[in-house]
C-alpha cells in the first residue's frame, strides 16, 4: 500500500519542493489538486516535477463540477465534461484517477414521486445511468473514476460503501469506476469500518485518511489497524491519501503521522 497525501498539506515554495518534502517525510505519493490542473502552466509544472521525483501521483481531488445527478441536464453535462478533463489529466500524470461525488448536500433536487419512486430511489436510478456514461469516459481515458460516498452532513445521497457497491454492480463487469473509501466518512456512517471495506471488496481502489477529529491519522480515536487489516484481506494494494487538517506545523505533524501509519501497517501485516 502506498502512503500519500494531498499536495495542499505540503510546505514548499513550488511543487518540486513540495515533492522533495513529501519524500523526506516518508510519503510514497501525492494526491494532486484538480483545480491546479485546470491551468496548463501549473499542470506542466507538476508533470516536470513528478518526472524527476521518486514520489508518484496517486490520484486527483478537486476541480470537478459535482452535479452529476442534478435534475438539470445542463448541470449534468457540465459535471461530465469536468470529469472528462480530470480523467485526461490523470492519464497524462500517471494517477489512478480523479475522485468525484454524485452531488453535495443542498436543496434536494429530486422530486418525491412516491409511491412510484422516492427521492432517494430517483437519485439512485439516475446515478446508475450517469455511472454508465462515466465508465465509458474512464475506459476511453485508460484510468479509473473514483466514486466517493460522503457522510450525511455533506451529502443527501450516497453515504455508505454498500450503496456505492450496489450501483457499481449494475455496470459491465470490466467497468472503470471504483470506490474511494474515506475513513472519516466511514467513521460516521458505517457500523464497522472493517466490515464496510470487506463488503466493498475489490471495488475499493483508493482511500482517504483522516482521524475522527478530521485531522491527521493518530490524532483521534479511529482504529486504523483494524481498517488496514481489512484492506489487506480484500487485497487492496493502492494508495491511501491523507485528506485532513493538521494539528500543528506540517514539518512536525506529517513525519509523525506517516510514521504512525507505517507502524499501523506493520501491525496490520499490510506494509
Amino acid at each position: 500500500m502506498l502512503v500519500s497525501l494531498q499536495e495542499g498539506l505540503l510546505p514548499g515554495r513550488d511543487f518540486a519542493e513540495k515533492l522533495a518534502n513529501a519524500e523526506a517525510y516518508g510519503f510514497d505519493a501525492v494526491e494532486l489538486d484538480g483545480g491546479a490542473l485546470e491551468d496548463e502552466t501549473r499542470r506542466a509544472e507538476r508533470r516536470r516535477a513528478l518526472q524527476n521525483s521518486r514520489v508518484r501521483a496517486s490520484s486527483i481531488c478537486g476541480g470537478i463540477h459535482h452535479r452529476f445527478i442534478d435534475v438539470d441536464p445542463g448541470e449534468r453535462q457540465r459535471a461530465r465534461d469536468s470529469l472528462r478533463r480530470q480523467l485526461a489529466h490523470a492519464a497524462e500524470l500517471g494517477a489512478t484517477g480523479p475522485i468525484f461525488v454524485p452531488i453535495f448536500a443542498g436543496p434536494n433536487r429530486m422530486p418525491d414521486l412516491r409511491p412510484l419512486r422516492s427521492r432517494w430511489e430517483l437519485a439512485r436510478d439516475l446515478c446508475v445511468e450517469v455511472l454508465r456514461q462515466i465508465d465509458e469516459d474512464a475506459r476511453a481515458a485508460g484510468v479509473l473514476a473514483l466514486l466517493e460516498p460522503l457522510n450525511r452532513y455533506e451529502a443527501d445521497f450516497l453515504n455508505r460503501l454498500d450503496q456505492a457497491r450496489d450501483m457499481l454492480r449494475q455496470l459491465p463487469a470490466d467497468h472503470h469506476v471504483r470506490i474511494m473509501a474515506d475513513f472519516f466518512h466511514m467513521n460516521i456512517e458505517e457500523t464497522s469500518i472493517p466490515a464496510a471495506l470487506e463488503g466493498a471488496g475489490a471495488l475499493v481502489a483508493h482511500v482517504h485518511l483522516a482521524d475522527s477529529t478530521r485531522r491527521e491519522p493518530g490524532s483521534g480515536s479511529i482504529d486504523f489497524v483494524a481498517g488496514l487489516r481489512a484492506l489487506r484481506r480484500i487485497g487492496f494494494d493502492g494508495a491511501m491519501a491523507m485528506e485532513c487538517g493538521l494539528s500543528g506545523p506540517a514539518q512536525e505533524v506529517l513525519p509523525r503521522s506517516v510514521a504512525y501509519l507505517r507502524r499501523c501497517l506493520a501491525e496490520a501485516g499490510a506494509s
